[in-house]
């Protein structure tokens, strides 16, 4: 059976990344090329500046991936792009510079969804995975659990209502003083403090939810921030992130963890940028070796925004008999499963 080569180009939010795998498990180069430093100042990701800096990075970032990868641009089989969800300026730089890399080298195009991308980080990871599995995702814009039937095949079991745990992160991370992104930040600070210092609520919501809701939670530390700002009282800031963060993880793990039970198979993946937090990594660990489910989860350079995963998810679709129109157009709130 030949080789398939796969580019994958990422431009969802404030990472200009371009990757070349093989048969969607392979990395040959994952080139990410981070924005944080510039948006650092301003405490989040501004849109406008974000989209200027990919038109300015892709073609060399592209470039790059080939490079590195050792091979030539006609040794392309697919071309792979992000186009939901998202920022819809910085979709649409890789999104347009996809289907034109497409349209010019005859090539064909699979428009990926970027938190089914997250999805198929583990399978680069891990060589041996194969569905069904529930993954939990978990960053910055979004918290799910999905039950994974087979490659592209999947059912939403839970979403968050409200605030996305990463979402959380970073305001508070805000509200600590601490710096930008917040998790990161957070998990740091953490680790110096007592995790049961402060008792936040934990939010399960109905018995049976899969779904998340972190806005009670995030609303109760700005709370207590604020009396004790009012009282002149000095904040213990390791002890509120480390008791903020356990209240997070608690409720992504138990509800994780019985998402799998529900559904009947015995692997968990954790994915997204908040699968790089240490906290909840081990009490998944915890969790997981308690019950004999077999957990796991990508290298830290997988968990954040990159090309390689897209190109993987994009090869999955590609060997599948899907690809995209080159009128395919940006969907900034692109839902899991959805096809365009």
């Amino acid at each position: 059976m030949k080789d398939i080569i796969t580019l994958g180009i990422e431009s969802s939010c404030d990472e200009t990344s371009a990757a070349v795998v093989k048969n969607g498990r392979e990395v040959l180069s994952n080139i990410i090329l981070s924005q944080i430093d510039i948006h650092k100042k301003f405490g989040g990701v501004v849109p406008e500046v974000a989209s200027r800096k990919h038109v300015e990075a892709i073609s060399n970032v592209i470039e790059e991936a080939i490079e590195k990868a050792g091979i030539k641009y006609e040794d392309i089989d697919v071309i792979a792009s992000t186009y939901g969800p998202g920022l819809v300026g910085a979709l649409l730089v890789g999104l347009s510079t996809a289907k034109a890399m497409a349209l010019s080298m005859k090539k064909p195009f699979v428009g990926v969804n970027h938190i089914e991308g997250h999805i198929s980080a583990n399978y680069i990871e891990h060589k041996e995975l194969c569905p069904p599995f529930v993954t939990l995702v978990v960053s910055g814009g979004h918290s799910h659990l999905v039950y994974v039937k087979d490659y592209g095949k999947y059912e939403i079991l839970g979403r968050t209502r409200d605030d996305a745990a990463g979402e959380a992160y970073d305001k508070i991370s805000r509200a600590l003083g601490l710096g930008y992104p917040g998790g990161p930040e957070i998990d740091r600070l953490a680790k110096e403090g007592n995790p049961f210092a402060i008792d936040f609520p934990r939010s399960y919501l109905e018995e049976d939810s899969f779904d998340f809701s972190f806005s009670g939670l995030k609303s109760a530390v700005l709370n207590y921030l604020n009396k004790m700002n009012m009282q002149s009282i000095e904040v213990n800031k390791a002890d509120v992130a480390a008791s903020f963060q356990q209240a997070v993880v608690e409720v992504l793990a138990e509800k994780a963890v019985r998402a799998v039970k529900h559904t009947g198979v015995d692997t968990l993946c954790l994915a997204g940028g908040v699968a790089a937090n240490t906290a909840l990594r081990d009490l998944l660990t915890k969790k997981c070796t308690k019950r004999e489910i077999r957990f796991l989860y990508p290298s830290n350079v997988l968990c954040t925004d990159n090309a390689a995963m897209i190109a993987s998810s994009g090869y999955y679709d590609y060997i599948n008999g899907y690809t995209s129109s080159l009128n395919l157009n940006a969907v900034p709130s692109l839902k899991i499963g959805d096809r365009k």
